[in-house]
């Protein structure tokens, strides 16, 4: 019976997860348009395909008991299908700068993951150790990954609005984590349960945090210099009288 509702709760989570994978599709659909990458970032994409490579090997059945974790596995192969696409495009459009550390950054995850395959496969000898060493790795990966959006709390915090923490994305991200967690809790399986756990934790504080800002007032655009003298006594008065009450 437990089998039967941690396949359910792991088809779920995959499709849950996929469409997380799936929401930085519309940004480098900019990115393509623009035929650049402005000031967007490539690490995140990076650390989420060593996520999804080091959770994809553990849920390979070298590592685990067989298939017992084949949702996992199944995800985290389209989760790198994904992200390999965003990185290979990023390189496509970054200045050379930016291209070369892209490249050392996508290497360097290659490298680890290799050591990390060879390690568990001819180092450890039983499922439990494998599980051990390679599910280690995906808590650190995880939590690392999951501590990376209270960056963007705190900017929503300080500027009041929201622009810089969307909605679904805070959103498909709890749900991610709480599948994931819950898939994990049935299987009596901590290195699934604790990350995700936390996940959970940074999750509802992104919601918190958007239902309390997302009635606040947008930054006000840059303006040029004759703007802002001629603007100056309306844009104090706006802010006396319209400004964010959380």
């Amino acid at each position: 019976m437990v089998t039967s509702i941690r396949f359910i709760v792991g088809i779920i989570g995959s499709v849950v997860c996929v469409l997380l994978y799936a929401v930085p599709v519309l940004t480098f659909k900019r990115v393509v348009k623009e035929a650049s990458v402005g000031e967007f970032s490539c690490l995140p994409y990076i650390l989420a395909l060593f996520s999804a490579f080091t959770w994809g090997w553990y849920g390979f059945p070298i590592v685990s008991d067989g298939w017992e974790n084949l949702s996992l596995f199944g995800t985290c192969a389209v989760g790198v299908l994904f992200e390999t696409s965003f990185i290979i495009v990023y390189i496509w459009f970054a200045p050379r700068d930016k291209k070369k550390f892209v490249v050392l950054m996508a290497s360097l995850v290659v490298a680890m993951l290799c050591v990390i395959v060879s390690l568990s496969s001819f180092i450890f000898h039983t499922h439990h150790t494998r599980k051990l060493f390679v599910g280690s790795i995906g808590i650190v990966t995880s939590m690392s990954m999951y501590s990376a959006p209270l960056v963007a709390v705190k900017q929503v915090i300080s500027t009041k609005s929201v622009e810089f923490m969307p909605f679904y994305l805070s959103l498909f991200s709890l749900l991610t984590s709480f599948t994931w967690m819950l898939y994990g809790i049935l299987g009596r399986d901590l290195y699934l349960t604790v990350p995700n756990g936390a996940g959970c934790i940074t999750g509802i504080l992104q919601l918190i945090v958007y239902c309390i800002y997302r009635r606040c007032n947008k930054p006000p655009k840059a303006v040029n210099d004759i703007e802002m003298v001629n603007d100056l006594d309306v844009a104090t008065s706006r802010e006396d009288t319209n400004g964010c009450k959380p």
